[in-house]
This record gives C-alpha cells, sequence and structure tokens, in this order.
C-alpha cells in the first residue's frame, strides 16, 4: 500500500492509465451473461435505428449508401473496442455531411478515402500528444451555432429528394444556389416522393409520442417502402438510383496515394479530425452526464484516428462518435463498450442477410428520416437562451451560424472561436481590479450634504510615506495595460509602496514585465517596493523576469511588509 494516499490520489497519471481502452476495464472488473444480455440488447437496438441512418447520410454525402453501413460496421466496432468510452457508439454522423459532400465534388471518392485516413492518423497524433483535454474550451455558444448551421445544410439538402424534383444540372452545394435551382424545379414536383417523405416524417413523430421505445425510423422506413410497392408509386430508390447494396464487407485495400494528392486533401483531412474531435468528445460528456460515469478524452482521440483508418481501408467515410445513438445506447440498458462492438455485427448480419430487400427503400423516406434528423440536431431552447443572453454571446452563436450556413463549416467554427476567445479575454481584462488603501494625489472631496468642500489631507490616510495597493483577477496581458497605467504613477509619489498579489491567480509575461517596469522605475526613485501575498508559482514567474532584489522584496502578507519597514525605520 502506498505510504501517502493523499500523493497516491493526486499524481499524475500513467501512460497506461490514459490509454487503456474502456473495454479493458469493463472485462477486467468482471463480465458475465447478465452483462452479456444487457448489451445485446442495446446493441440490437441501436443497429436498428443505424441501419436507415448511414444508408441515408452515406446518400446525402455524394456517395453511395454501402458506404455508410462499412462506416458504420468496421468504424463502429473499433470505436467501442479501442474507445475511452463506455458507451460511445461511432458511425457516420450528420455533422460531417457538409464536409463529406464538398471532398467528393472536389476531390472524389478516392480522394475522400484518403481524406479519411490522413483524418485518422491526425487525431491519433492529437490523442497521444494528449491535447484531447483542450477540446473542450471549444466556446458552447460556437457549438450550438455550428450545429444549428448542419442542421439548416441537412434539411436543404433533402429538399430535391422529398419533393422528387428533377434538376437541370448538378444541384448545387451552396445554400443560396441550391434553393434558386430547386425554385426553378418546382414545376417538376413528384406528389407520390411528397407523400412517402410525409408518411415517414408522420410515422417517426407518431411512433415518438406514442411507441416511444419503438424503432421509428426503421418502422417508418419499412412502411415507406412497402406502399411504394404495393402502390407501384413512381419514386426513386436505393436500387433505381444506385443498384442495391451488396452482401459482405469488401477486402481492405490502401487508397491511391501521391504526394499531389495527399497535399490536396490536407485541409479536407484537417477539417475531418478537428470536427471528429469535437464531436465525439461532446458525444463522450454527454454518455457521461447519462451515466455519471468518466471517459478518457486522448484515448477516445486515438481510438476515433484508428476508426477512421479503418473504415477508409474498407472504403468508408468519416466516423466519429453519434450523440444520438451513444444516448439511445444508454438507454438501452447498455453495460458496456460490447454493446457498441454488438451493434456494428448486427448491422453486419443485416447487411449479408437483408441486403436484397435494401433495393426497395425509397429515397424520400431517408430524406424523410434526415429531415428529422436536421430537425433533432437543432438545440432550439439553448440557441434561444444564448440570442437572450449577453450580446458577446448572441454575436458568437450568430457569426458561427451564419457563417456554417452561408460560407463554410471550418471557418465558422475558426472565426466563431477566435471571436469567442477575444471576448473572453476583454471580459477577464474588466474583471481585474486595482485599488489603494489611500489616494495617490491630493484633490477636494464633497463631504456635506450642500456641496460644501475641503481639500484632502494626506494625513486622513494614515502613514503618509507607505502606499499600499491591492490587484485582484487574473493579470495576464490583457489587463496589463490597465494596471500598469495605475503603477507607473506611483513610483515617485512615496517612499513605501506595498502591492499585494494574494488576489492573483493567475499572472503570464507580459504582467510580469509590466511589474518589472514598475519596479524598475520605484528603484531608480529610491522608493522601497514590497511584493505580497505572491503565490509560489507567481513569485517564480516574476523572479524569472527580474522583479527580485534590490528593486524588489517579498512578503507573505501586506502586515509583514509593514512590520519590515517598522523595523528598518527603528
Amino acid at each position: 500500500m502506498d505510504a501517502n494516499p493523499d500523493l497516491a490520489r493526486h499524481k499524475k497519471p500513467t501512460f497506461a492509465e490514459l490509454f487503456t481502452p474502456k473495454l479493458v476495464t469493463v472485462l477486467r472488473e468482471g463480465y458475465g451473461p447478465a452483462q452479456l444480455r444487457a448489451d445485446a440488447v442495446a446493441g440490437l437496438t441501436v443497429a436498428i435505428v443505424a441501419l436507415p441512418l448511414s444508408m441515408a447520410i452515406a446518400i446525402v454525402s455524394g456517395v453511395s449508401p454501402d458506404k455508410g453501413l462499412f462506416t458504420a460496421i468496421v468504424g463502429g466496432f473499433l470505436v467501442s473496442a479501442l474507445g475511452g468510452s463506455r458507451f460511445q457508439i461511432g458511425g457516420p454522423a450528420g455533422a460531417f455531411i457538409v464536409l463529406v459532400a464538398a471532398t467528393v465534388a472536389r476531390e472524389g471518392v478516392d480522394g475522400l478515402v484518403l481524406a479519411t485516413v490522413m483524418s485518422g492518423l491526425i487525431l491519433m497524433a492529437i490523442g497521444y500528444l494528449r491535447l484531447g483535454t483542450y477540446i473542450k474550451f471549444i466556446p458552447y455558444p460556437v457549438t450550438v451555432g455550428f450545429t444549428t448551421g448542419i442542421a439548416v445544410i441537412i434539411f436543404a439538402s433533402q429538399l430535391s429528394e422529398m419533393f422528387g424534383l428533377t434538376l437541370a444540372g448538378k444541384e448545387p452545394g451552396a445554400l443560396v444556389p441550391k434553393l434558386t435551382a430547386l425554385a426553378q424545379a418546382a414545376g417538376t414536383v413528384n406528389v407520390s416522393a411528397v407523400a412517402v417523405a410525409v408518411l415517414t416524417i408522420g410515422t417517426i413523430v407518431a411512433l415518438k409520442r406514442l411507441r416511444p421505445s419503438w424503432p421509428g425510423m426503421l418502422i417508418a422506413v419499412g412502411i415507406g417502402s412497402v406502399a411504394v410497392a404495393l402502390l407501384a408509386l413512381q419514386v426513386e430508390t436505393i436500387g433505381t438510383r444506385f443498384g442495391g447494396i451488396p452482401r459482405s464487407l469488401p477486402l481492405p485495400a490502401l487508397p491511391a496515394f501521391s504526394v499531389d494528392k495527399a497535399i490536396s486533401v490536407l485541409p479536407d483531412a484537417v477539417a475531418f479530425a478537428l470536427l471528429g474531435a469535437i464531436e465525439s468528445l461532446l458525444s463522450a460528456v454527454v454518455a457521461d452526464g447519462m451515466t455519471g460515469r468518466r471517459h478518457r478524452s486522448n484515448c477516445e482521440l486515438v481510438a476515433q484516428g484508428l476508426a477512421n483508418i479503418g473504415s477508409g481501408l474498407f472504403g468508408g467515410i468519416c466516423v466519429t462518435g453519434t450523440i444520438a445513438r451513444t444516448a439511445t445506447n444508454v438507454r438501452a440498458g447498455a453495460h458496456g463498450p460490447v454493446a457498441g462492438m454488438l451493434h456494428a455485427l448486427f448491422l453486419l448480419a443485416f447487411m449479408l442477410i437483408a441486403a436484397p430487400l435494401a433495393s426497395y427503400i425509397p429515397l424520400a423516406a431517408l430524406a424523410g428520416v434526415l429531415a428529422v434528423v436536421a430537425w433533432n440536431m437543432v438545440e432550439k431552447q439553448a440557441f434561444a437562451t444564448l440570442i437572450r443572453s449577453s450580446w458577446g454571446d448572441s454575436l458568437v452563436l450568430m457569426v458561427t451560424f451564419l457563417l456554417v450556413v452561408f460560407r463554410d463549416l471550418t471557418e465558422g467554427i475558426v472565426v466563431g472561436f477566435a471571436l469567442g476567445s477575444v471576448l473572453f479575454i476583454d471580459r477577464m481584462a474588466r474583471s481585474i481590479a486595482v485599488e489603494s488603501d489611500q489616494p495617490l494625489v491630493q484633490e477636494d472631496v464633497a463631504d456635506t450634504t450642500n456641496g460644501s468642500r475641503h481639500a484632502y489631507e494626506a494625513s486622513d490616510a494614515g502613514d503618509a510615506d507607505t502606499v499600499i495597493y491591492r490587484i485582484s483577477g487574473a493579470f495576464f496581458f490583457g489587463a496589463a495595460s490597465t494596471v500598469g497605467a495605475v503603477l507607473d504613477r506611483i513610483a515617485d509619489q512615496r517612499k513605501n509602496f506595498i502591492l499585494d498579489c494574494s488576489g492573483v491567480p493567475f499572472l503570464d509575461s507580459t504582467a510580469a514585465n509590466v511589474l518589472e517596469g514598475a519596479a524598475r522605475k520605484a528603484h531608480q526613485a529610491g522608493v522601497r517596493f514590497f511584493i505580497t501575498g505572491a503565490s509560489p508559482q507567481t513569485r517564480r514567474m516574476l523572479i524569472t523576469h527580474g522583479v527580485k532584489q534590490p528593486a524588489v522584496s517579498y512578503a507573505a502578507t501586506v502586515q509583514d511588509a509593514l512590520d519590515l519597514l517598522k523595523a528598518e525605520v527603528t
């Protein structure tokens, strides 16, 4: 046993503790038939939800539906087997639709596969460098803004399928040109497609209210498929558009590689990696909140990286943790990662057995599924709350949302994060306070109700030779100029100057440089300069920047500094 339990409790975690998959942890705890039964039920439940969703996301991303299934099977298995969350479900996600579709349009499917594998390598590097901890610093208004923006884009991308429109050319990717092209094709509306989409949406909504435990999306797609087959409706299906889906996984193969191609898709790979890191860790946090467990963020990112590499080798698309499917896994009573692994195996079984039936699925039904997904993605209450809150949060939210919708997803995240950071710096800079026990300059002070005045006397404040100032708040580059302006007025006005830093939780190099300048100026003017209450970290930073004897002395408290001054006089 450790001789010092407190030290053991606070010691730095080892590499093995940080990167051991949760599957290993669960198996070490003991795993029997009861746990396997719970995981099997949860895995089957999630697989039923993921089956239509994986195909729908793949189709709207610009690839064939089988690639969505490959992604959910291979990527989902690896995320659960190797990840740092007990309940994470991996697979294709709606958040990636915009990025994947743009990559396919620009680089082709081969370029998409290469970018997916490269994003996996980047995610592994982020995890092994232990940068996953910093993903949580993404401001909340940014996550709400880009999620809502993605939802708008997903819904807009399904309008042509829901209405069965026949476009004159390729459907534009940008929102405004897309809506213009759809409006021009309004005369080609297919009433049957509209009916199937409405039937699908209505079935999902009704089952969610009446039978929330039933797999509404799968039932709705099934009803739509049966209606199309029995009534011989003239709508496009997976079979007419893609010729169905294969009944087996392809053999793994390396993506086509060249240096020029790798450089070309590198920005896409970085975007996939960053969005995947954010989305997967948000999903893990949601699972933690529902279960009271704690995930290993860096281990999760390494697993996400390996899952993307695996998905790419099997011809799949980007993998990430999926919030809705992960929440479904928790509600279905999952015990651990085995549920996610079984979900992938159940999907494989569905593909092997029921692949011919997929040919009858109408695209309008899948469009209805994605319309519901887009609606559920919008954090309506959070959006309204942020709009009504501070102007800064509202600004970050709307800038992120508008940039995602009308410009680019990555640009929206980067600009939103930068704007949120600037606003945070401004708020922190405003929070710092510099207070004194005595005024520095003589001034007239009103002291009666009729406005008569008398001149300030230095003796009213006590010792006229000593001034005490206190700094409270984070003292960093954003507040350095404010504090520096105050300190510059001090050095040549008193014989003794005490600066109390006991209320400073943090001090950076810019702040240390400001204090070094104030100490140097005070020393040149013959002023005795004390710094009190500095924490060991703050004191170390100050000494490193030259704030030391003979220009400045340190004391534990203000009273200690006053006692030293009194002792020097006597």
